[in-house]
C-alpha cells in the first residue's frame, strides 16, 4: 500500500523537480528540434565540407553515452546541473531528430525541389518552404518517440544535481529512508508528461494522415 503521507509531506519538492524536468524538457526540445533541422540540411547539401561535417556531427554524438556529454559540460566547462544536462539533452537528441528529419526530405520527391528551384527560389527557400515542412509530416511519429525519449532522458540531470524530479526523488529517499514509495510518485509525474505527450502525437498523426 503507498503512504501518501510521503507525497503530501514532500509535494514541494516533487512540484519543484516537475516544474524543473519542464523547463530542461521545453528548452532541450526546441533546441534540439532547430539543431537536427539544421545538421539534416547539413547531411543532404551539395556542398561537401558541410555534408561531412554534418556525418561527423551525427555519429559522433549518436555513438557516445548521453551521460559523457552531460559531464562534459558539468565537469569540463563547469556550468551547473540543470544548464549542462538541459544542453547536453539537446545536442544529444538533435543528433537522432536530424537522421529523422533527413530520412523525411529524402522521401520528399525529386521533382518537389526541381519545380521550387525552377520557380525563382533559392535552395534555402525551396528547403525551407516547400520540402520541409513536407519532410516533418512524413516523420511525426519518429519525432514524437524522440521528444517522449527526451522527457524520459531528462533524469540524467540528477546525476549532476540538476534539480529536476529524479534528483528530488533522490533527496526525499535519503531523508526519508523510504525508496519504492518515493520513486513510484516520480513515475507518476513522469507519466503526467509522457503520456499526454504521446496521445498528442497520436492525434497530429491521424489528422496529418487525414489532411493527406
Amino acid at each position: 500500500m503507498l503512504d501518501f503521507s510521503i507525497l503530501t509531506e514532500n509535494l514541494d519538492m516533487y512540484l519543484l523537480g516537475f516544474k524543473n524536468t519542464i523547463l530542461a524538457s521545453l528548452i532541450a526540445l526546441v533546441a534540439s528540434l532547430i539543431l537536427g533541422i539544421l545538421v539534416a540540411i547539413m547531411r543532404i547539401s551539395p556542398i561537401k565540407p558541410l555534408n561531412w561535417l554534418g556525418t561527423a556531427y551525427v555519429e559522433f554524438i549518436r555513438n557516445i553515452p548521453l551521460l559523457i556529454i552531460t559531464f562534459f559540460f558539468f565537469l569540463g566547462l563547469k556550468l551547473s546541473g540543470l544548464y549542462a544536462g538541459t544542453l547536453a539533452l539537446s545536442i544529444y537528441t538533435s543528433s537522432f531528430i536530424a537522421e529523422a528529419i533527413r530520412a523525411g526530405i529524402l522521401s520528399v520527391p525529386k521533382g518537389q525541389m526541381e519545380a521550387a528551384r525552377s520557380s525563382g527560389l533559392t535552395y534555402g527557400q525551396a528547403m525551407t518552404l516547400v520540402i520541409l515542412p513536407q519532410a516533418v509530416k512524413i516523420v511525426i511519429p519518429p519525432l514524437g518517440n524522440q521528444f517522449i525519449n527526451l522527457v524520459k532522458n531528462s533524469s540524467i540531470l540528477a546525476v549532476v544535481a540538476g534539480l529536476d524530479l529524479m534528483y528530488q526523488g533522490d533527496l526525499i529517499s535519503s531523508r526519508t529512508f523510504v525508496v519504492f514509495d518515493v520513486y513510484i510518485f516520480v513515475a507518476a509525474f513522469y507519466l503526467i508528461l509522457t503520456i499526454p505527450l504521446s496521445l498528442g502525437v497520436g492525434y497530429l498523426e491521424k489528422r496529418l494522415a487525414k489532411s493527406n
